[in-house]
């Protein structure tokens, strides 16, 4: 039995917590594709779906472009194994970039702590008058 829920742009965007700026800006990138009524636009539940999906995926750091790039392979063969390949491909550089972002972090924070180490030394030195 095939879902027939609509939606508002309001809706929507309260459901998700996002701005409806935000939705017209997405359906303008072609991820999604509301049916119009004048001047209202209709969102569908697959709308929807595709809306829960690119907030994941710009969460997890995808690309608006790689999230269409996923939606096509979908909506060309929704049980494709091209889709899961490219989603795992995706999601190994993802990973080795974030990998990389954690290791410049950590090397960043033990600089802070060489910093910080001895600004404190150095005060201690001038708060007791070694100089």
């Amino acid at each position: 039995m095939a879902d027939n829920s609509t939606y508002t742009i309001g809706e929507l965007s309260k459901s998700f917590d996002i701005t409806p700026r935000s939705i017209r800006f997405y359906e303008e990138q072609g991820l999604l594709e509301p049916v119009r009524q004048g001047q209202s636009r209709i969102y569908h539940t697959k709308d929807k779906v595709r809306l829960k999906l690119i907030l994941r995926g710009k969460r997890l750091g995808f690309s608006l472009a790689e999230i269409s790039k996923l939606f096509e392979l979908y909506d060309t063969n929704p049980n494709s194994a091209a889709q899961l390949q490219t989603m795992l491909q995706l999601t190994e550089q993802k990973r080795a970039v974030l990998s990389q972002q954690l290791n410049d972090i950590q090397m960043l924070m033990n600089e802070l702590d060489d910093v910080e180490a001895r600004c404190k030394e150095e005060l201690n030195d001038l708060t007791r008058g070694v100089a």
